[in-house]
């Protein structure tokens, strides 16, 4: 049984234990969220509308990280401009824990 839950604005598709990285969520480690349930496929595939109704996935907060440091540079060719800025994205570890059914 799989789930395709939303959050930060993309889609994961979810097995139960499975551990996936995600934008940063407001939970300490340790702590319980709860995902809403764009797709349920397990006999039969339940497709929401936007949302399946009565389905939900909670998962365990790993711990809180950043990714890979990510580097901006511009440069204007023969005019003595350069700009180098660098960026790392906040972000979560989460374990799912439980698919809950309708």
């Amino acid at each position: 049984m799989f789930a395709v839950i939303k959050t930060g604005g993309k889609q994961y598709r979810v097995a139960a234990n499975d551990v996936i990285t995600v934008e940063k969520l407001e939970a300490a480690a340790g702590e319980s969220v709860t995902f809403p349930v764009l797709l349920l496929s397990g006999e039969t595939t339940l497709v929401g509308a936007p949302l399946v109704e009565g389905a939900s996935v909670t998962a365990e907060v790993v711990e809180q990280t950043r990714g890979e440091k990510v580097i901006a540079f511009k440069k204007r060719r023969r005019q003595n401009s350069r700009r180098k800025r660098g960026h790392r994205q906040d972000l979560t570890v989460v374990r799912i824990t439980e698919i809950a059914t309708a």
